[in-house]
């Protein structure tokens, strides 16, 4: 009795597939929304540094206006 090879060829599944097709067809759409996404984080940053700064005059202009009185 011969032993039978059994070769194992692999062939892409309809899923797989579609995927490859999805990630072709996405990869800019996927880059343009994580610049957009970072470009947002550096924006809310950039507000968050200014509140900092204008809570920091209001507390200084305060300071003065009740020396000053």
């Amino acid at each position: 009795m011969q032993a039978a090879h059994i070769r194992a060829t692999a062939f892409p599944t309809v899923t797989g597939a579609l995927r490859a097709v999805e990630t072709l067809l996405l990869a800019r759409g996927h880059r343009t929304a994580r610049r957009n996404a970072w470009t947002s984080v550096l924006e809310d940053r950039r507000r968050a540094k200014d509140r900092v700064e204008a809570q920091h005059v209001m507390e200084a202009v305060a300071g003065h206006a009740s020396r000053a009185t």
